[in-house]
């Protein structure tokens, strides 16, 4: 085997323990050997949980390792820009989390970055990556629904407002609530199996109604809380979008509502329709087809994202989640935003 990709992780709050290190780990061509956390508590943690050899509470001392190929980025929203450029300008390939930036033009420059310094650069949208979700891409491929022609989406919780306080909440370090946490999670999949990210205008509208009032608090995120517990982003968010070609997609997200939880996307299409999850087609002749996820299935990538990522670095293949791809996310929720606030349709240039 080729000399081991060594990664290094920047972030270690609970997304990063939850699936960035141990994601990394899994990867047969890598060996994690760096984490950053400006959290002295946290980086001790992480290290002494997964192995890891050297702690910074400094990114730019890890930057710094000649000996690190690549980096995974794990931090508030507000950090994935000035971070992620850090790190390609350092020569370094960087998967950075979800959303990619806090608005278009800094998203536009990280792309920029890496292709200047001919770096794999991706967004880590890790429901592509499910096996339900490749079978379901595969069998729209496939042209078993026929032409895709209008999708709805939506993933709801109830009492699911991340701390509240916490970066999250706060729109200085968050960019937005639940449209920039959970929203852009379904909504880049559902461009996915659609196979069309030729967004031309977008409706939006957003809600803060529970949050101000200390209500749907929940548990996620291990960052500190301002004692004020602001709250200052919304909990509700709906879009309407239109393609090229006529096609059109509907999206709802919320944090709080008072409303069944789920997440789930429909895609019509001119032969049959898609649901997941779970994955089912809904044919001409049949109410509902057998699923199309039997566990004998395979899938093309792996259900990992730092698997694959890392996999694009060894044998130089580019990533499935494209950043121009990634760009055209941001700018729909840049455009969901200036419609809440105007009233108005925008178009997406």
């Amino acid at each position: 085997m080729a000399k081991k990709i060594k990664v290094g992780v920047i972030g270690a709050g609970q997304v990063s323990q939850l699936q960035h290190i141990p994601g990394a780990q899994q990867s047969p061509y890598a060996e994690v050997v760096a984490v950053a956390d400006t959290s002295k508590a946290r980086c001790k943690e992480a290290a002494e949980k997964f192995n890891i050899p050297n702690t910074f509470s400094d990114y730019k001392d890890l930057l710094a390792m000649d000996e690190i190929d690549a980096v995974s980025i794990a931090l508030p929203n507000f950090l994935h820009y000035p971070v992620t450029m850090d790190a390609l300008k350092a020569g370094k390939h960087a998967m950075c989390d979800k959303p990619m930036a806090m608005n278009q033009t800094e998203a536009k420059r990280m792309i920029d970055t890496a292709k200047k310094n001919r770096l794999v650069f991706m967004i880590g949208q890790n429901m592509r990556f499910s096996r339900e979700n490749q079978l379901a891409k595969k069998a729209i491929e496939s042209g078993k629904i026929g032409e895709p022609y209008h999708a709805r989406c939506r993933l709801q919780r109830r009492n699911g407002i991340p701390r509240i306080g916490s970066w999250f909440t706060q729109k200085k370090y968050s960019g937005g609530g639940v449209l920039l946490d959970l929203g852009v999670h379904v909504l880049d999949l559902t461009l996915h199996l659609m196979g069309s990210f030729d967004v031309e205008t977008v409706s939006g509208q957003v809600f803060s109604k529970f949050g101000r009032k200390g209500l749907g608090d929940g548990t996620w995120g291990m960052s500190e809380r301002v004692k004020a517990k602001t709250y200052d982003v919304e909990d509700y968010a709906t879009a309407f979008l239109r393609l090229k070609g006529g096609k059109t997609v509907i999206l709802e997200v919320c944090w709080h509502a008072y409303l069944q939880p789920g997440h789930g996307i429909d895609i019509c299409g001119t032969k049959g329709g898609l649901s997941t999850p779970p994955a089912k087609i809904f044919g001409e002749k049949k109410d509902i087809e057998p699923p199309i996820a039997p566990e004998s299935a395979k899938v093309p990538l792996p259900t990992e994202r730092l698997v694959h990522f890392i996999d694009c670095i060894v044998n130089k293949k580019k990533p499935i989640c494209d950043p121009k791809q990634s760009l055209m996310i941001q700018k729909v929720l840049d455009a969901i935003y200036k419609s809440s606030k105007t009233g108005r349709e925008v178009k997406i240039k």
